[in-house]
């Protein structure tokens, strides 16, 4: 990579530097809907409502409507390739590559500021301080709860322990210097760290980085158990960059925050606020489009931040998704890829080449293993690493199993495997009542009496693998191995 990547800036800067991997425009964009809609058409990909775009450029809208200099970036990782590109690897490399970044961590370093966030600073005690005037936070469509921030950073400290932790939440604006904060119960770290704090009876403050480095945001996205409460995720993407992720004290809340970022919001979690109606601005009965490709359902139960400052860069950018699109695949899905591999590789070494957690599934939902069979001893295998991988990534729903001659970054590849290499009544196994993800709108009791409550799903593994004893008459045809640069210079690069 000739570009080095550290921050949203310098990314941009690498993509502008290869020809269709950045699209930029000056034409004014308004954030209500509009420039989510633009983006929809040109590189959204994912689960978004067709017509979209699968690996389309980035966007960078450099005039927003109401926000006089600032400017938006979205799509950044919307594309399993431009990931590839900015992580210096190839894309099937990805979960490969992660999963050996989070067994070497760099931890991060805090630095004295100011930091570049911090160029400019607005205290919500200052005359004027709004955060719908300081903030360009796009709504997805117009039956959105209100503005979405999509892409913030999430660092706060357990209580007790005294271990931080980054992840991402979805926030929706609520008022001049008010967010709310989705915090699924019983789940993530930030989560856990609130409802401590509210038992101490005592606010949690946290920071908000917005724009930052992709590999935060790649990397900020594990998931228990391979990052257990305790376990800083910004020191695998220290590792991914080989160099530790620096952070800053933040001017307004005992907490860090990450330092060469576009913006941070500062604030603290309300104790006991885990009541806040999420659309009590709107009152559209939505929050925003979700990674299944549905409008999720607005909650009653977000908790409320009460913010005390906002920094930022000069002239910042503003980072957003679409929560639907490929961006989120890419986020989620690479360490999903990243954790499976972790834990089939320590249990069946050697049995399953690589892994990808599909776009179908939002990089959640479905994920696609590429086994060997070598020996006849090999045999069931397969069917064992699919259990594995419901074992490392609890909101997985369904694992297709095929052999390693099949490309499974290539959909029509593995659908061709199901049709060729699959028989419904012997090569379905279904696993009816586990708990996997409340967002998937088929996994509720109204849908299935076997389902007792929300988020309860039956996992099912399809073995799309050859029997052992008949690899011999599933060869497939072998063509002659040649260089098509001879007769077409430059093909295929």
């Amino acid at each position: 990579m000739n570009h080095p990547v550290n921050d949203l800036r310098s990314a941009l800067d690498y993509l502008r530097s290869i020809p269709g991997q950045l699209i930029e425009t000056d034409v004014e964009a308004d954030p209500a809907a509009e420039l989510s809609g633009v983006y929809r058409y040109v590189g959204a990909g994912g689960t978004v409502k067709r017509p979209t775009t699968v690996n389309g450029p980035a966007m960078l809208f450099n005039n927003i409507k109401g926000h006089p200099g600032a400017r938006v970036a979205i799509g950044l990782m919307a594309s399993r390739e431009r990931v590839a590109k900015l992580f210096g690897c190839r894309k099937e490399e990805l979960g490969h590559l992660v999963r050996s970044c989070a067994a070497n961590p760099v931890d991060p370093v805090v630095i004295s500021g100011p930091a570049p966030v911090q160029e400019v600073v607005h205290r919500a005690e200052d005359p004027g301080f709004d955060l719908f005037r300081l903030i360009p936070a796009p709504t997805n469509t117009p039956l959105d709860a209100g503005p979405y921030i999509t892409l913030g950073m999430c660092y706060a400290t357990h209580p007790d322990t005294g271990l931080s932790d980054v992840t991402i939440h979805r926030m929706c604006i609520q008022s001049k210097n008010t967010l709310s904060i989705f915090l699924q119960p019983g789940s993530r770290h930030i989560g856990a760290m609130a409802e401590r704090a509210t038992e101490l009876g005592k606010s949690l403050p946290i920071s908000i980085s917005i724009g930052v480095d992709p590999a935060i945001s790649v990397t900020s996205c594990f998931e228990p158990p391979t990052t257990p409460l305790g376990f800083n995720e910004l020191s695998i993407a220290g590792a991914l960059r080989k160099k530790a992720v620096e952070l800053v004290p933040c001017v307004s809340v005992k907490e860090n925050a990450i330092a060469n970022a576009e913006y941070v919001i500062e604030g603290e979690i309300l104790p006991g606020s885990n009541n806040t109606v999420e659309d009590q601005n709107s009152h559209t009965g939505y929050a925003m489009p979700e990674f299944p490709g549905y409008n999720g359902a607005a909650s009653h139960v977000c908790w409320l931040i009460k913010v005390k400052a906002v920094t930022h860069r000069k002239d910042p950018i503003m980072q957003t998704c679409i929560g639907p699109s490929e961006e989120h695949v890419s986020m989620a899905g690479i360490p999903t890829e990243a954790s499976i591999l972790n834990l089939l590789e320590k249990a069946l070494p050697g049995k399953v080449k690589n892994v990808y957690a599909h776009r179908s599934g939002g990089g959640k939902y479905m994920a696609v293993l590429q086994c060997v069979k070598s020996v006849p001893t090999d045999e069931g295998k397969q069917r064992q690493a699919a259990l594995l991988a419901f074992s490392a990534f609890p909101e997985l729903k369904h694992v297709v199993l095929v052999d390693d001659d099949v490309d499974i970054f290539d959909s029509d590849d593995v659908l061709w495997a199901l049709n060729t290499r699959f028989q419904g009544d012997r090569d379905i196994i279904t696993i009816p009542g586990v708990r996997c993800h409340p967002l998937d709108p088929s996994a509720r009791p109204e849908y299935s009496a076997s389902i007792l409550d929300t988020g309860i799903s039956c996992k099912t593994i399809f073995d799309a693998t050859v029997p052992f004893s008949l690899k011999d008459r599933f060869v497939r045809s072998p063509f002659l191995e040649v260089d098509p640069d001879k007769w077409i210079p430059g093909f295929g690069k």
